[in-house]
């Protein structure tokens, strides 16, 4: 069944912020002594708030600028892996199916895993939905927040029983007992459909290897830094980027990375670990994700003005490394049917969006929760009246550009 196209009201964008990173040398962090140590069990999972989509959205959002058509789509896409991403979350004949004539509901995650550890003991730290009105001329993200409080249904995959916890752990618990990457995304899916009513026309998950890849594929990032943070996470030894961890066994001087207010371009390892700070950031975890939605749109904004979807070799590189660690389900779509539906869809037209007011809400009893105005949010992403929700209430755009 068709979902029947609607209008979208113009949603105004406050202007760019300003920005700037710190650390003067653009190579990656170093390993000093390559060994592999077993990993144990995370309270805090690590760095790399992934950031997702990478592939997804620099494609998607670039559909009419992409050089080539099917064929050229095809050889670009055919790294990516694909999976069942959706389970039940995803959208019944009633709400769509598979028809893109309507609008267009994607889940977002980004997972820290690394060689050595078990793919299947992590929890995403970025949680992103990505919506697409009918008339398929912008695009949203709203960032969920981790730490949510929700109702974790039973899961017959993973042999889990149910349970209240934080959103993201809906992941780990499905992807328990064979469930895998793809049982933890439908899990958390269904999570957050029972929580919001939204449900996803595709889902798309990246690991740190893949994304950085696409940062390094795409040269730099222009990010601007609205406030001056201290990386929790990376020091200069003998102006070079290193882990904490790595710096320290060298015995040399280590110098904190400080990320300082202003414009610049970013080399990968820079905008990457700006991404990932939440200490000493006003308001912690929140400003992260809005930072992290930024990253993601400057991503874009680079993958479009640098040529890279005009330009066959540019395009099948960058994919390439996106491919490596990315996985995609587009609810039995094809791949092409998907980039091509975003043709009126650019850069510019991404809005973030932020939930809670961009700060921490509480039910009084010290537990994350959605307040009324984004619960309201989550309803007109629904009803597919989010550009009009969003102009009735400018409060919920986000403050980082």
């Amino acid at each position: 069944m068709s979902v029947q196209t609607r209008g979208r009201a113009a949603a105004t964008v406050p202007p760019a912020a300003s920005v700037y990173s710190s650390g003067s040398a653009a190579r990656p962090p170093s390993n000093t002594d390559g060994k592999k140590t077993k990993r144990k069990r995370r309270k805090d999972p690590g760095w790399a708030k992934a950031l997702v989509i990478a592939g997804a959205v620099l494609m998607m959002l670039s559909g009419v600028a992409i050089v080539g058509g099917n064929a050229l789509i095809s050889s670009a896409t055919n790294n990516i892996s694909q999976d069942n991403l959706l389970g039940t979350a995803g959208k019944s004949e009633a709400e769509g199916g598979k028809n893109l004539e309507g609008p267009i509901d994607m889940l977002l995650l980004g997972v820290d895993v690394r060689a050595d550890w078990d793919k299947n003991d992590t929890r995403p730290d970025t949680i992103i939905i990505l919506h697409i009105p009918a008339s398929h001329d912008q695009a949203f993200l709203i960032s969920v927040p981790r730490d949510t409080e929700a109702r974790i249904p039973a899961f017959s995959k993973s042999k889990f029983a149910g349970t209240t916890d934080k959103i993201n752990s809906a992941f780990f618990f499905g992807a328990q007992n064979g469930g895998g990457w793809g049982g933890g995304t439908q899990l958390l899916a269904q999570t957050i459909k029972n929580m919001t009513g939204i449900s996803f026309d595709g889902a798309a998950i990246i690991d740190f290897s893949g994304f950085k890849s696409v940062i390094d594929a795409l040269g730099t990032v222009r990010i601007c830094v609205d406030q001056r943070v201290e990386s929790h996470h990376m020091s200069m030894v003998d102006g070079k980027p290193m882990w904490n961890a790595d710096a320290k066994k060298t015995g040399k001087k280590m110098t904190p990375v400080v990320h300082k207010p202003g414009c610049q371009e970013m080399p990968g390892w820079a905008a990457l670990d700006y991404s990932r700070q939440r200490y000493g950031l006003r308001n912690g975890d929140y400003d992260r994700q809005q930072h992290q939605q930024q990253l993601i749109k400057a991503m874009a904004k680079k993958a479009i003005d640098g040529g890279a979807m005009t330009n066959p070799t540019k395009l099948n590189a960058l994919m390439k490394a996106a491919g490596k660690a990315f996985t995609l389900d587009t609810g039995g779509a094809p791949i092409a049917d998907f980039i091509f539906t975003m043709k009126g869809v650019t850069g510019n037209d991404l809005t973030m969006l932020r939930t809670n007011g961009g700060t921490f809400s509480t039910d009084g009893a010290g537990r994350e929760v959605f307040n009324p105005l984004t619960k309201q949010m989550f309803a007109a992403v629904k009803n597919d009246t989010l550009a009009q929700f969003v102009t009735a209430n400018p409060a919920v755009l986000s403050t980082k550009k």
